[in-house]
């Protein structure tokens, strides 16, 4: 009975801790590319930090963009070794509702080489 609540305890946990895709406007699709300053390579999703030129009247900035789950990345190509710091990427996605330099991505282009996310 203990080990039953525990892991019933544990799955909501989880289940909660998942954010939905609705915090994020996908009637919005964007194009940012820049050089990795930060991954996280890890469940529930895979997340880099990235550093954006300047562009017109805009100082640079950081993006943070979240990924797929990572089993989901290596099956599709994409193993962790693959997201180096340092690396110039081209991410495609959504921005966040309410958060500032965030976003979902759709799709990565790491080394020239397009990957579908979703």
């Amino acid at each position: 009975m203990r080990k039953t609540w525990f892991a019933t305890v544990l799955l909501l946990g989880l289940a909660l801790a998942h954010h939905g895709w609705s915090s994020y406007d996908a009637t919005r699709e964007f194009q940012t590319t820049g050089t990795i300053t930060e991954v996280t390579f890890e469940f529930p999703h895979a997340t880099i930090w990235i550093e954006v030129p300047p562009t017109g009247l805009m100082m640079q900035r950081k993006w943070y963009v979240v990924l797929a789950p990572p089993s989901r990345m290596e099956a599709r190509g994409l193993p962790s070794g693959s997201l180096k710091v340092g690396a110039r990427v081209t991410v495609v996605g959504y921005p966040h509702r309410t958060e500032r330099e965030e976003m979902r991505a759709e799709r990565i282009i790491v080394d020239g080489k397009m990957v579908e996310l979703r």
